[in-house]
């Protein structure tokens, strides 16, 4: 084999390997589906792993937190289960509300708050792949920091991130502020040279 025509493959190896993601074109962060310059806000859709309390003014045996189950329901005492999944913590609170006020309680007051998040997945050219807590507020700066920052090989122009609550893997550009959200799967490729 020619030195040329090694030269060659090599370079074709190269790309195939450290490349997976960068065919993919370079997209604002609006691409995902949110607005990424803002935090987690009333919007927020939960999702199995986040963790909700629920307080019912007056009824301490009903406020309590709640864990949402992997079929994406909590069950609360009186009522039953309660579709979370998808859904933000206001529209679960007034289905909590109106349940309760068919029946079983008068005029109901129910509070609900966030008080743990899914958490996020960093994975490829970080010194610490892997789960990692979702904190309000979470920059893409900070999450490849809890990942003890970026390897010797990382990309760090762009990251690919893949949304949890749908939407493809997107290419988008690596800025410090990028805000990251809960359940994201946040891939840093290899950069070729």
């Amino acid at each position: 084999m020619t030195r040329l025509a090694m030269m060659l493959s090599a370079v074709a190896l190269l790309t195939g390997c450290a490349g997976r993601g960068g065919d993919l074109p370079l997209q604002s962060a609006s691409a995902l589906g949110r607005d990424r310059a803002t935090p987690v806000d009333a919007t927020y859709q939960l999702g199995v792993g986040d963790q909700i309390a629920l307080t019912v003014y007056g009824e301490t045996d009903l406020s309590r937190n709640y864990a949402i189950n992997p079929n994406g329901t909590i069950d609360v005492p009186l009522i039953g289960t309660v579709k979370a999944q998808g859904r933000t913590i206001g529209e679960v609170s007034g289905e909590i509300r109106q349940r309760l006020s068919e029946g079983y309680l008068r005029n109901p007051s129910v509070a609900g708050t966030i008080v743990t998040y899914r958490p996020l997945y960093l994975l490829g050219e970080v010194n610490k792949p892997g789960q990692y807590a979702y904190q309000t507020g979470m920059t893409l700066e900070a999450a490849v920091a809890l990942a003890g920052g970026y390897s010797y090989r990382a990309q760090q122009k762009y990251v690919l991130i893949r949304p949890e609550l749908g939407g493809g893997e997107a290419k988008v550009e690596a800025t410090p502020d990028l805000a990251v959200r809960p359940g994201d799967t946040i891939r840093v490729t290899e950069r070729l040279f």
